[in-house]
């Protein structure tokens, strides 16, 4: 069994996998309680990915059968990045592409990661990576206007906020949440001009709130960076 490490901005999530198959997925708040399921964990393989801080000494401290790995810039991967700027690249970045190459290889995907910032990126159907565009996420939104002004107050994330708000928390919660339903179908109708046929695949923490919006082609996978952190780990130790 190989195992996956997604360090995060909020939360730490771990895979198992079985090949390509994951058997398993666990989600900790602390690097404490992700060191205690590791002493407990016999893996053959093991990728280490992190966008908050040096993940040196979870390798150093884990026992595997054979390979251990940290993701990197340098870490060859199952795509080609014509990033141009690869050392700015966020590794969370890379392995979600890497994830929807997985699940639609030779085609042109769309990704789009709603986490604490909205991540777009595309692979095009040659397995070249080419960049995509960064905004600010849910959370950041409510955070900046609460934070910038005297008088609105921090709000909370809804699935299903009226167009037309009639108070200040509802006026704030549609204008984030719709506004980025809007921005999401926007991005996706100009590629799908662009690049007929596109395969869109939503994931990321904050994506439930976003999907029943959407068009139903819209593949989600909730799991798609631990996905591609797996195909990434498999190219390494079957290269």
């Amino acid at each position: 069994m190989n195992l996956v490490i997604d360090i995060g901005n909020s939360l730490i999530k771990a895979g198992i996998f079985e090949k390509e198959s994951l058997i398993n997925k666990e989600i900790f708040d602390s690097l404490p309680d992700l060191q205690n399921f590791l002493d407990h964990t016999s893996i053959e393989n093991l990728l280490v990915s992190s966008v908050t801080q040096d993940p040196s000494d979870i390798i150093l401290s884990t026992r595997v059968g054979k390979e251990k790995l940290i993701l990197t810039t340098k870490l060859p991967v199952p795509i080609i990045n014509r990033y141009s700027t690869p050392i700015t690249l966020g590794v969370d970045r890379i392995a979600a592409v890497c994830g929807a190459w997985s699940i639609f290889p030779q085609h042109n995907c769309l990704i789009i990661d709603i986490g604490t910032c909205i991540n777009y990126e595309f692979v095009n159907e040659s397995g070249e990576y080419l960049g995509g565009a960064i905004s600010p996420g849910v959370a950041m939104r409510f955070e900046a206007m609460h934070h910038f002004t005297a008088k609105l107050p921090l709000v909370t994330a809804v699935t299903s906020p009226p167009i037309t708000g009639n108070s200040t928390v509802s006026c704030l919660q549609s204008g984030v949440m719709n506004g980025i339903l809007e921005e999401i179908k926007g991005t996706v109708s100009r590629y799908e001009i662009e690049y007929p046929g596109v395969r869109v695949i939503l994931c990321g923490g904050d994506a439930h709130f976003f999907e029943n919006h959407l068009n139903p082609s819209i593949f989600v996978a909730p799991e798609l960076v631990l996905m591609g952190l797996n195909s990434i780990l498999l190219y390494n130790v079957t290269s």
